[in-house]
């Protein structure tokens, strides 16, 4: 009988030793199309037409792909009066959708910002 009293024991050490063990790592999830895929901080997007037809490039930040981007500084460029764009506090704010745009007094950079922290920006050359 003296084998069944160490069977306890073992059985206690099989169940212990599955405990704090990590799981296995999941798949990353696959992405729906490459035009979807989000960009990452600092993604060069192309240019859009800005005031007076100045080209502005536009770069995208953290959560926001480019077709975002260009679209919503596309739109606010179109919006934008020109009292707006003369104010001496800089042009802005104006708001795209969820997206809030401007820019400071003389400053060659535009940007659009979201309350969960999505950015994007047009710089003029």
């Amino acid at each position: 009988m003296k084998s069944f009293s160490a069977l306890p024991a073992l059985l206690a050490v099989a169940v212990l030793s599955g405990c704090g063990a990590d799981p296995a790592p999941s798949a990353a999830p696959a992405t729906s199309s490459p035009a979807a895929e989000k960009a990452p901080a600092g993604t060069p997007c192309g240019e859009v037409t800005g005031l007076q037809g100045a080209k502005n490039k536009v770069v995208a930040h953290g959560k926001t792909d480019c077709a975002e981007a260009t679209q919503v500084l596309t739109d606010y460029f179109t919006r934008l009066t020109p009292a707006e764009a003369a104010s001496p506090q800089g042009p802005g704010p104006v708001v795209i959708g969820a997206w809030t745009c401007g820019s400071g007094p003389n400053d060659p950079v535009t940007s659009c910002s979201t309350e969960d922290e999505r950015q994007i920006e047009a710089t003029r050359p």
